[in-house]
């Protein structure tokens, strides 16, 4: 058996009266994130962590923000396309582990059902998938309020 480990990272800046989509879901706050596409880092990340694993670039190479059929796109119409990728490629998913960084609003409460969103997306199970939640203690962008920020690890394998 072989296995591939990959990371990821994004960030976005934080607009007053934006949706605010995470982990496939929609999170209640004043604010969202700003992106070409609805600007899921969650479901960002994820694709870059199993794209690098895969060893296929990343989501910028695949779904660039200059062609505007992305434009708007509902990320976890990404994250289905990246898995369809991969499994093309004779990978399956081991796990993905990732941690979104924000100050506010407190995303605890939702974690459950991002897990079981993208769960359905990515057709694996949610032992297999891993949310966390941190601060950064009021510094930086992230603790101004201006932005979020994740990372992700994922392990992929095949036969």
């Amino acid at each position: 058996m072989k296995f591939r480990v990959g990371s990821g990272y994004d960030v976005h800046k934080l607009e007053e009266g934006r949706d605010f989509w995470l982990g496939g879901i929609k999170v209640p706050h004043t604010h969202g994130a700003k992106g070409h596409s609805d600007a899921d880092v969650v479901c960002h990340v994820i694709c870059d962590a199993l794209l690098g694993a895969a060893n296929m670039r990343n989501i910028g190479y695949h779904f660039s923000d200059k062609d505007p059929q992305w434009k708007g796109v509902d990320s976890k119409l990404l994250l289905a396309k990246v898995m369809e990728m991969i499994r093309e490629a004779g990978y399956e998913v081991g796990n993905v582990d990732a941690t979104v960084v924000l100050q506010e609003p407190k995303l605890n409460p939702h974690i459950p059902a991002m897990k079981e969103c993208l769960s359905r997306v990515m057709n694996i199970p949610e032992e297999d998938i891993s949310i966390k939640a941190t601060t950064s203690e009021w510094m930086g962008f992230v603790g101004r309020k201006e932005g979020i920020a994740a990372h992700c690890v994922a392990l992929i394998y095949k036969d």
